[in-house]
């Protein structure tokens, strides 16, 4: 047996948690960037922790998912500072991580991303980065990536290198309390995939099936309560939990075609990545049990498919297939709507599939699906919702 596991240098996790960011960041520089979402006065209580902790913050806004071109627009700024701090969701999590890093490094995004770009190596470590997350679903402030699109390609793809955990992941659940139940539903479907199919994925470890099977626990009791009921404290810290977890399970074992199709939807429609993620969730999981059965009848995934089951429904005598309709089952309840409400035809399935292919999560996939097997998930992901 031989495997890594890697994480965010330090975590701090709990409710009250972020009232130390003060304290925390000013060991890293007395100079940062704040990257925040479109409207930084959300955060002002945070802010002012920082200046009064003597830190001189410049605000660096990102308004919707990261670009390329914005990431290089943020890099030049960030290299008058000492340390970049995100506070908000995946995307400015995704942002700030990307600034950090290409700070210290020559070149520009496309030098560094994989599939669409050169795919070179990080050779400098990237500016101090703290993550504060104020979701609770893509684990991206214990993630070794930084997911890009670009707008030329019509795709999101990753820049990605050990180099770029982050120095300290600041996870407080009281920053997920106010939360609108749409956004929990699409971050905690994230969240679920990402302990799904890592755990699932031919490249799982015992570190990260640890990790997803007690976060898939905490997620499969919670999300929907916190969905139902925004102000179940216990709720947000068991999915602000398995947020974390997911994050920590995706950064040392594969995703898979859920994932794999993501990146190449995300960046063709305007579509929510955890909207994508919940739409094809179910679909993935039924395609990826019928193929097992038919081509790979020894594989030992098959065995964890009813793991997932046991787990998500909270019951011991149950089938896989029990499993993916606790998932259908929690999609309804959850107001997910198909892939067709975004705009995803039968006319884009060949380009879809084509590009999708070529993504690092589908080949974390336990098993190769065909042409045919991908096409019929994106069939029923755009007829169901």
């Amino acid at each position: 047996m031989k495997f890594e596991f890697a994480t965010a240098t330090r975590i701090v996790f709990g409710a009250g948690a972020a009232r130390e960011i003060g304290t925390l960041s000013a060991a890293f520089g007395k100079r940062a960037m704040v990257v925040t979402g479109a409207n930084p006065s959300r955060i002002t209580p945070l802010i002012d922790r920082l200046t009064g902790a003597g830190l001189d913050v410049m605000i660096f806004p990102v308004s919707g998912e990261p670009t390329t071109d914005l990431v290089q627009a943020g890099v030049e700024q960030a290299r008058s500072t000492e340390l970049v701090i995100s506070i908000g969701g995946g995307s400015v999590i995704d942002a700030g991580k990307a600034i950090a890093a290409l700070a210290t490094n020559p070149g520009e995004p496309l030098d560094y991303l994989e599939v669409i770009g050169k795919g070179q190596r990080l050779e400098n470590p990237p500016l101090p980065f703290i993550a504060v997350p104020t979701t609770a679903g893509t684990g991206s402030e214990v993630t070794r990536n930084a997911v890009l699109g670009s707008p030329e390609h019509r795709v999101k793809v990753s820049l990605r290198s050990p180099l770029m955990l982050p120095t300290l992941a600041l996870v407080d659940p009281e920053l997920t309390y106010n939360l609108p139940p749409k956004l929990t539903a699409s971050t905690g479907m994230d969240a679920l995939t990402q302990l799904i199919e890592p755990l699932l994925s031919w490249t799982a470890i015992p570190l990260t099936d640890a990790v997803c099977r007690e976060g898939l626990w905490r997620a499969a009791r919670s999300l929907r309560q916190a969905y139902e009921k925004g102000n179940d404290t216990a709720a947000r810290e068991d999915m602000a939990l398995a947020s974390l977890m997911g994050g920590m399970a995706l950064a040392n074992a594969k995703l898979g075609a859920v994932h794999g199709f993501a990146g190449t939807l995300g960046g063709m429609y305007p579509a929510p990545h955890g909207i994508i993620c919940a739409a094809l969730l179910p679909h993935v999981m039924a395609a990826n049990l019928t193929a097992l059965r038919q081509r790979q009848p020894e594989s030992p995934a098959l065995g964890r498919f009813t793991e997932v089951a046991r787990i998500l429904t909270g019951q011991e005598n149950v089938t896989a297939e029990e499993g993916i309709a606790w998932v259908i089952e929690l999609s309804v309840a959850l107001h997910i709507p198909s892939l067709a409400d975004y705009g995803v035809v039968p006319e884009d399935f060949e380009t879809i599939i084509e590009k999708s292919q070529q993504s690092s999560s589908m080949k974390g996939n336990p098993i190769v699906l065909t042409p045919g097997e991908l096409e019929n998930i994106l069939n029923q992901a755009t007829t169901t919702g």
